[in-house]
């Protein structure tokens, strides 16, 4: 037997051992990291709870750690007796546009009211409808949504339903800083998520009770989307919880 070889072989070996174990050890590290940014600030107790009852963040879904300062929403509807209306469009036009804002801008800027002020919002699109927000300082109002609704046989947008409004300047509301997403989220985890529930969203916009009256308000909300479809909002300052309640019967067509 040549013992140099064999001895050879055997470091060499040795040495990609090493190296698989290694990497290994990195790439578990790495994932504990990543999961450790992903939970933010969420407390002990509270991920022990997760862990039993099988509650998680997709993996593309991490709680956020900005805390703003921000102030309630005063707006007025506009056209409130058209809003509920589908608008079918006279030239359908390509789908994928929506995912590029000056193509859109550029085909239906000219026949959908103030799309400039939209942003679509694809975690929260159904088959078959872009959902874009109505955005005010670079957060969405999730009450307030331009509806484009396509084909899946040719890839058309082929009508719209649109919510406009104009904010209303007061001086009745202060800026506050909102609460940490990990706060908001503690209670849901807690008293409203069910088993297996898994995380597709964490976001910051302006959400509110709708009222039978000209003047609405929105306040600084955490909005948290499920991947089985369900919607929470946690009012940002208070803490209050709101499940979305989404309206189930068809809306009719404008005339």
């Amino acid at each position: 037997m040549d013992w140099s070889r064999a001895k050879s072989v055997l470091i060499l070996a040795f040495l990609l051992l090493n190296v698989v174990l290694g990497y290994q050890l990195w790439q578990n590290v790495s994932e504990r990291l990543n999961q450790n940014q992903n939970f933010g600030d969420l407390g002990a107790d509270t991920l022990r709870i997760m862990k039993e009852r099988g509650i998680g963040l997709s993996t593309t879904a991490s709680i956020p750690s900005d805390t703003p300062d921000l102030r309630d929403l005063t707006y007025r509807f506009k056209d409130a007796a058209t809003s509920s209306y589908r608008v079918e469009l006279e030239k359908p036009v390509d789908s994928r546009i929506v995912f590029d804002q000056k193509e859109l801008l550029a085909k239906l800027g000219d026949v959908i009211p103030e799309l400039s002020l939209y942003q679509y919002d694809q975690l929260a699109s159904p088959d078959g409808e872009f959902v874009l927000y109505r955005m005010t300082g670079g957060r969405p109002m999730y009450d307030v949504k331009l509806e484009l609704f396509y084909s899946n046989q040719n890839q058309k947008i082929t009508a719209y339903r649109q919510t406009r409004v104009e904010l209303v300047e007061t001086d009745d509301s202060e800026a506050r800083t909102v609460l940490p997403a990990s706060k908001a989220v503690t209670p849901l985890v807690d008293k409203y998520l069910e088993d297996g529930s898994v995380i597709k969203e964490i976001s910051l916009g302006y959400h509110g009770q709708l009222f039978n009256s000209e003047t609405q308000y929105a306040a600084p909300s955490w909005r948290v989307l499920l991947e089985n479809g369900k919607t929470y909002y946690v009012h940002a300052i208070s803490g209050e919880i709101v499940q979305d309640k989404a309206d189930e019967a068809e809306k009719p067509t404008k005339p």
